[in-house]
């Protein structure tokens, strides 16, 4: 019903683990059960959904433009030595960005090595769609 990273596009059959159907793909709305009657459906509605879904990688790609080198700056507390008491996770990114005005959700923040516990710039990708990634900047600056 929907592109799934890493599993397939839409109107594609596949076939996933009992657990991984039941408990995401399908209350999601992102897959169905391969019967007769969902594949009819499935046929009658494929012009509309293929539409929504060239819609929201238009959006993607839109915002994607505008945020792409974009510089957050996220202000925390910090030691002498530029470590952080916390630290900075995709939910705090996700916010200052966010509050500059973007539509993003901490679940499409990537971060490969974890959260950041110290002072400085670090390089992330934010994830708009499953095929459009934009390149930002964090500048972690320490408040004393």
């Amino acid at each position: 019903m929907d592109k799934v990273a890493k599993l397939g596009d839409l109107g594609d059959v596949v076939k996933v683990r009992d657990g991984y159907a039941r408990n995401f793909l399908i209350p999601t709305g992102r897959a169905k059960r391969v019967t007769p009657e969902n594949l009819a459906v499935f046929e009658a509605r494929r012009a509309e959904l293929e539409k929504a879904a060239a819609e929201r990688l238009a959006a993607a790609k839109a915002v994607a433009e505008k945020l792409e080198g974009f510089t957050a700056q996220i202000s925390r507390k910090a030691g002498v030595d530029g470590r952080l008491f916390g630290s900075v996770s995709t939910a705090d990114i996700a916010e200052a960005l966010v509050a500059q005005g973007f539509t993003v959700d901490k679940s499409m923040v990537r971060m490969p090595d974890g959260p950041l516990k110290a002072v400085g710039e670090s390089q992330f990708e934010i994830a708009l769609h499953s095929d459009v990634i934009a390149n930002i900047t964090v500048a972690v600056v320490g408040e004393h």
